[in-house]
């Protein structure tokens, strides 16, 4: 009997998932599948991990949603390439279906596998899922990437159309009559078999923000001392859990500011898909030999929240206790390590990868770059954060500062690692000869 199989990967959901939905439409019976990639679990420093216990405990969720409505479910761990030419010798495989992913790797992973059905007749069809709009759809006038995000978001609104924002039919296909069990199926590795051990960490419910949450969030979304400040839904659209469809339809009803946050997100990836380089390169010329101090000890004391400066101590810390970071101490703590310390934005970028739970690629060297003032879209390279200032405006009654760094205040705290005034200037002249120099080349 001949299959379909649809290729989860950052899409964890059975219901609004565009790739599930065109898998269950294709005439064949549908045996959904995730590949426990080694190419990236190989990278994985420690045998705990939240990111992979999170993504198992989805994984077995729908395992056991497909096979409730009567199919069989498949988890194999090794190389997609070498997943799917054993795929092949076992399974009739009429089609692949999968969602589209923007990253490098997962651009090179999709074309291999691609190339590889190819030779087998069977084709890899992709389908939008993640973002609205991607890739070439919303350019200048001229054709290219925009630069700002203001142009861009203001371009990807008038573009935007109600049906857009529907959500596609997968969860009521997902039936039956369009499933099959495979009796010969092996059994779903489990962390253990992959030499890995559980690791949780708070996560909210896979479901939509409250209305009241939304409708307030552009006035509480700077403040991380405030309890639901923020939606918390960034892992859930990172691994799929949630359809970004869904929740930029409750954004664009309840809270316009809310939805011009979520357009970041294709903004980011957009710009990741045209300028694959900048995932490990500053996209900026002139700021690609900026003369970092990259002092070990000092981004150790980054690292474990003890800079002496409160509100980069308190983001540093919750990072690392919880895996979750708010927006405002995100922008607080990478501006600190960039210019207060000269330590290179990729550091930072790649410890933010190690401990993220919601990390994804495009939007942390989006980020990460922007503040750097080395990224397609940036800030100002001579714009330098005052930490107090920061702490003046977002926490100003200490409400976050005390909960993560509760000897704040006292003799046992932290002395500051450099003095503001003398960094930001020690900053800015580096910034300045760098771009001055190369400029002169």
């Amino acid at each position: 009997m001949k299959v379909a199989l649809f290729w989860h990967r950052r899409d964890l959901r059975r219901h609004d998932n565009a790739g599930l939905a065109a898998a269950l439409q294709s005439g064949l019976p549908v045996v959904p599948l995730f590949i426990y990639d080694t190419d990236i679990l190989d990278h994985i420093p420690r045998p705990q991990d939240a990111r992979l216990t999170f993504i198992y405990d989805e994984v077995e969720r729908l395992a056991g949603q497909t096979e409730a409505a009567g199919g069989t479910f498949l988890a194999r761990y090794g190389k997609p390439a070498e997943v799917f030419q054993q795929l092949l010798r076992q399974y009739d495989i009429g089609a692949v279906f999968a969602n589209e992913d923007y990253e490098p790797y997962a651009l090179r992973r999709d074309t291999a596998v691609a190339e590889l059905l190819e030779e087998h007749g069977v084709a890899l069809t992709l389908l939008k899922d993640q973002v609205i709009f991607a890739k070439n759809e919303i350019l200048t006038q001229s054709g290219k990437p925009h630069r700002s995000f203001g142009p861009y978001r203001t371009a990807w609104l008038a573009a935007l159309r109600p049906d857009l924002l529907h959500p596609y039919p997968s969860a009521e296909l997902f039936a039956p009559a369009r499933l099959v069990r495979l009796l010969d199926a092996v059994p779903r590795p489990t962390l253990a078999d992959m030499g890995f051990e559980r690791l949780e960490q708070y996560v909210p419910a896979a479901e939509l923000p409250t209305d009241d949450l939304v409708r307030r969030y552009h006035e509480t979304r700077d403040f991380p001392g405030l309890v639901n400040s923020s939606t918390r839904r960034s892992v859930h659209l990172r691994f799929g859990t949630l359809s970004v469809r869904e929740l930029m339809h409750q954004a664009q009803t309840l809270n316009p500011k809310l939805l011009a946050e979520l357009v970041w997100r294709d903004y980011f990836m957009m710009l990741l898909w045209h300028y694959p380089f900048t995932a490990y390169e500053s996209y900026e010329p002139r700021l690609r030999e900026v003369p970092y101090r990259n002092d070990e000890t000092e981004f150790q004391r980054w690292c474990a929240g003890q800079t002496g400066y409160p509100l980069v101590d308190a983001g540093m810390r919750e990072l690392n206790q919880t895996g979750f970071l708010h927006n405002r101490a995100r922008i607080a703590v990478a501006s600190f390590l960039i210019k207060h310390l000269l330590i290179d934005w990729r550091l930072g970028e790649r410890y933010f990868a190690d401990k993220l739970l919601d990390y994804d690629l495009a939007l942390n060297v989006g980020n990460w770059q922007w503040v750097a003032g080395t990224g397609v879209v940036a800030a100002p390279w001579f714009r330098v954060y005052s930490p107090a200032s920061q702490l003046r405006s977002y926490d100003p009654e200490l409400e976050y500062v005390h909960r993560w760094v509760p000897e704040f205040g006292t003799s046992t705290y932290s002395t500051p690692l450099v003095e503001h005034k003398a960094a930001r200037q020690r900053a800015i002249d580096t910034f300045r000869q760098a771009y001055q120099t190369a400029g002169h080349r």
